[in-house]
């Protein structure tokens, strides 16, 4: 197998190296290997971030919060993620995936084990907000990675799939800081096992190559070249002679970058950023809202500590059926519907949990049954935000995307528990954050283009 680098052989009817990587078959030994250690950094995102449900019931009673002063655990680090999000995206534009991939596992293990060593919630947020600093951007990062070095065909299915990882690491955390809290009573045991995803950095080094999209784009034809030639031969494709047409120069890394690409997202199409950044504002919103703060909500409504945490563990650990069936449904259905129903449903369904939360026999299914649902609709909404862009803006637009997200998930808890709920009450509140989903899903319809079965481009020109 050849390649050519010449502009003669780019007019050619020659296929480009991107087009090899996205029609190689899908080989567990070659893009499974990718996508079995990027799902691993997600379930460990996944787990740090359900740590602020378990630790805000716990610290309010360790350190006598009141519900303002302990929704700064989980907006502090929901803000850090917001300004990782669109910092990592951007950086792993411009240094690649696999670097800024391996650098937000360290950056989220040191500074939640950092927590373990304070005994106030002054110093405590501020070590969850640079946790979430490292952990914004592997969500950005690694779904651009994954889906760079996944088949045009598989693509749709692939992403969906990462977020199985997601119920999993979120399960494991309701479930491991039950049985911790329950045998020990230390709120401290729970950010011990955030240890574990530095041990990925070293696996990251020697099994994820650099994205061949990404050195494309940067002009390193060498290296795609070799990387591209590794993928067909573990693949066992046929080799084929292709070409690595030129591409424009990618921008350097500069203190402008962040505002330059976000300049560069809004030219490229504003009513795309716009219907994709209400989605994500407003359904994530709703989900972390859930997720955080459900465990406080049932033990204030008289559920013990344990079974709290045990019940929105069962709420993770079924979501991953919910991933199964979005990634079974996502190339039948397409992104929009598939993502504008669940997420619809999901939000009426926590409205619904929010009315009969103090009747504990309809709390257990109302848990699991929206469990299912919202986890329907958010791998599709990281599927169908991982293909709107193209290689040069794809992890930067991801990343900004996250930010919007992250940020309304870090402030709106502070407004929702300290205003809105009071004045409007739990079931209420849920209710105008549900209004505010389907407004975001009217606008997709309106604004956002159908992406299944569509080719990743190089660039927006």
């Amino acid at each position: 197998m050849s390649s050519i680098n010449t502009p003669t052989a780019a007019r050619t009817s020659l296929p480009t190296g991107e087009d090899i990587v996205q029609s190689l078959p899908w080989r567990w030994r070659a893009q499974g290997r990718i996508f079995l250690i990027g799902g691993l950094g997600f379930m460990f995102d996944a787990w740090d971030v359900s740590l602020n449900g378990v630790l805000i019931p716990l610290l309010r009673e360790e350190w006598a919060l009141t519900a303002g002063q302990a929704a700064w655990i989980g907006t502090a680090n929901l803000i850090g993620m917001a300004v990782g999000a669109f910092f990592w995206g951007t950086v792993a534009d411009r240094i690649g995936r696999r670097s800024a991939f391996a650098i937000t596992l360290l950056v989220f293990s040191i500074f939640t084990l950092a927590g373990v060593f304070t005994g106030d919630i002054v110093w405590f947020a501020i070590f969850r907000f640079l946790a979430g600093f490292g952990l914004g951007g592997c969500i950005p990062v690694d779904y651009a990675l994954v889906g760079e070095f996944t088949p045009r065909k598989q693509r749709g299915t692939v992403l969906t799939a990462m977020d199985g990882w997601w119920p999993i690491g979120a399960a494991l955390c309701g479930f491991v800081s039950a049985w911790l809290v329950a045998t020990w009573g230390d709120w401290r045991l729970p950010l011990l096992a955030m240890i574990l995803p530095a041990l990925l950095v070293f696996f990251v080094r020697l099994w994820v190559p650099e994205s061949p999209l990404f050195l494309l784009r940067q002009g390193r034809d060498a290296e795609a070249r070799k990387v591209i030639d590794q993928l067909v031969r573990q693949t066992g494709a046929e080799p084929r002679e292709y070409v690595l047409p030129p591409v424009p120069e990618a921008p350097r890394m500069t203190v402008l970058a962040l505002a330059d690409q976000l300049i560069r997202l809004w030219r490229y199409s504003w009513r795309t950023t716009l219907a994709i950044w209400c989605l994500f504002l407003t359904i994530m919103f709703v989900y972390y809202l859930g997720l955080q703060w459900l465990p406080t909500f049932m033990i204030d409504a008289g559920f013990e500590r344990t079974q709290a945490f045990l019940t929105t563990g069962g709420m993770a650990a079924i979501g991953l059926f919910g991933v199964i069936l979005a990634a079974w449904l996502v190339e039948k259905t397409g992104r929009r519907w598939l993502l504008g129903v669940s997420a619809v449903v999901s939000s009426a369904l926590i409205t619904a949990l929010a009315a009969f939360l103090h009747v504990p026999s309809a709390v257990l299914p109302l848990v699991l049954v929206y469990g299912f649902v919202v986890q329907v609709a958010i791998p599709v909404l990281y599927a169908y935000a991982s293909e709107l862009y193209p290689t040069e803006l794809r992890g930067s637009g991801f990343g900004w995307a996250s930010a919007v997200s992250r940020i309304s998930a870090g402030v709106g808890p502070l407004l929702f528990v300290t205003w809105m709920v009071p004045a409007l009450g739990l079931t209420t509140s849920f209710a105008v954050a549900g209004g505010l989903v389907l407004v975001a899903v009217v606008l997709m319809f309106c604004f956002a283009p159908e992406t299944a079965g569509k080719k990743l481009t190089l660039t927006g020109e």
